[in-house]
């Protein structure tokens, strides 16, 4: 089963390998990225977060979710020295890390529901369950940021999550928390992991932290990065693999 839907300012994908109907779960995992979607964006100004910015309410009258979401951003921030944030720009906008979140959350949705065989993708960032079919495992192509229409890499696996940040679709967006202005060094940096929900916000990161991301990912347990340098060139972290990193 295949579904598409608009939520959160991007798309989102469904793809449900079962022989079972996931229609009812997959109508779940839609209704919860809508609700997450009214609690965190940035862009509707009666929304908690939009509220909370502007001090016109506290934490304790936000839905319990933002407090939770405000713990993994400050936990992210400690783990990445400073280089992740919850206020680009000066605001409060914790979007890098509701993503992630989001995904895996409706991905569990899913699992629960007998669904073990699945990837939801929420522009670009993917959380993978089981296998594309029983013989073969998921194949994840990466886009070259520079290059539009080519592929960077390959990931394939089961039961891992992929987040990719960059330049390619809204240009120098990411800011390095210590400078104040965009980070350029990298074009773009793909994480792989187990949990998309920390994997995009180190995915954030990394990409502020420009090529000195390499070492740092390297002491991240179970995570790998593939970059893509501003001029072209590419490296990766020692358990990446290659041009098809199988995970």
């Amino acid at each position: 089963m295949r579904h598409v839907e608009h939520a959160m300012g991007t798309v989102f994908s469904f793809d449900v390998r079962h022989p079972l109907d996931a229609g009812r779960a997959v109508a779940e995992a839609v209704a919860w990225l809508h609700r997450v979607d009214e609690i965190f964006s940035t862009y509707r100004p009666d929304s908690p977060v939009s509220r909370l910015d502007r001090n016109e309410i506290d934490l304790a009258d936000c839905p319990p979710e933002v407090a939770d979401i405000l713990d993994l951003c400050d936990s992210v921030a400690e783990i990445s020295h400073g280089y992740f944030t919850a206020y680009p720009w000066g605001r409060l906008d914790p979007s890098a890390m509701v993503k992630g979140w989001a995904i895996e959350q409706a991905s569990l949705i899913l699992t629960r529901s007998g669904a073990v065989n699945h990837c939801v993708n929420g522009g670009g960032d993917l959380q993978l369950t089981g296998t594309a079919t029983p013989d073969r495992p998921w194949r994840v192509g990466i886009a070259h940021p520079l290059r539009p229409g080519d592929l960077a890499t390959v990931v394939t696996g089961r039961d891992f999550a992929v987040a990719t940040s960059g330049t390619a679709e809204r240009g120098s967006h990411i800011l390095d928390p210590h400078t104040g202005r965009p980070a350029t060094e990298l074009a773009s940096i793909t994480l792989v992991g187990e949990s998309l929900t920390m994997i995009d916000a180190y995915a954030t990161a990394a990409f502020a932290m420009g090529d000195a991301a390499r070492k740092w990912v390297e002491r991240l347990d179970g995570v790998e990065a593939f970059a893509v340098t501003a001029s072209g060139g590419t490296w990766c972290t020692s358990g990446f693999g290659g041009a098809a990193s199988r995970w």
